[in-house]
């Protein structure tokens, strides 16, 4: 089943220069889509249409065959999981009460939680293996644990599709790798459709069924992540030389993606001497 289907989408801030132009792809239920890019390719501005935050200037999507112009914000924040890159608090909540938060959607506007919210928040942290941060205060807590915690906060809406900015953002390679492995547990155990944004493309290949390469302006390639994150693609789009390595783990086939120290850049200045 098609859970989000994006065709020949556009948009423009100023209403002149194109963020992006003539997007399109879908996603099947349980499946993984990353969307790479160099800085200011349109990749957070992209989810943020998805999710109704911005309106494109052109194009459709679908979400599970209904047009997103139809769906009322209620019903979106049913549908979709948003997890942002960051998330600032200004109060001092505890994890419980954060993941809670998630339940926003099904409530009333002067309804209180039930009993019901508060089990299905419960369930989400444990979930996450964060039962013993429940009454920790969220601005107390490491920067891994935090996106663990809007995750579970995102899973409390009982969402079909998960939205996620640069989740392994700013995080050290252990915590990158428990996100990483998080979201590719809740795709396949779940069936959780998930779209994720990253600026790494070894993420990419290691949990994602299909990919999306932005470039400044352009209308993107998208496929299977094994055809779209390719050594020719990765220079035309960050302009530099990479290597992509195979080998076998487990029984598994494993590719890494490499760039070269000593690579040849675009544009890159003249008489300039990199180290």
């Amino acid at each position: 089943m098609v859970m989000i289907k994006m065709k020949n989408a556009e948009f423009s801030y100023d209403g002149r220069g194109n963020v992006f132009e003539d997007i399109g792809f879908s996603v099947e239920k349980g499946e993984v889509l990353s969307i790479l890019g160099p800085n200011g390719c349109g990749k957070t501005t992209l989810l943020k249409c998805i999710n109704a935050l911005l309106k494109l200037k052109k194009g459709e999507i679908y979400i599970e065959g209904n047009n997103l112009k139809s769906l009322g914000r209620n019903e979106i924040g049913k549908k979709l999981g948003y997890v942002p890159q960051s998330h600032d608090v200004t109060f001092s909540y505890t994890v419980l009460e954060m993941v809670l938060m998630g339940r926003a959607a099904h409530l009333g506007p002067f309804s209180s939680p039930s009993s019901k919210d508060i089990e299905i928040a419960k369930e989400a942290i444990e979930t996450l293996s964060l039962s013993h941060l429940r009454e920790r205060s969220y601005s107390n807590i490491s920067g891994g644990e935090a996106q663990l915690v809007l995750i579970a906060r995102a899973l409390t809406a009982e969402p079909t599709i998960l939205l996620l900015d640069e989740p392994t953002s700013h995080l050290d390679f252990k915590n990158q790798m428990i996100i990483l492995n998080t979201l590719e547990r809740l795709a396949k155990e779940r069936n959780i459709t998930t779209i994720m944004t990253t600026h790494f493309p070894n993420h990419a290949l290691s949990i994602s069924d299909r990919a999306l390469l932005l470039g400044n302006g352009k209308a993107g390639i998208v496929g299977d992540t094994e055809d779209v994150i390719t050594e020719d693609n990765l220079r035309d789009v960050f302009g530099i030389d990479v290597r992509i390595i195979s080998f076998k783990e487990e029984e598994n086939n494993t590719k890494i993606v490499i760039p070269l120290r000593k690579g040849t850049f675009k544009n890159e200045p003249k008489n300039h001497n990199y180290r």
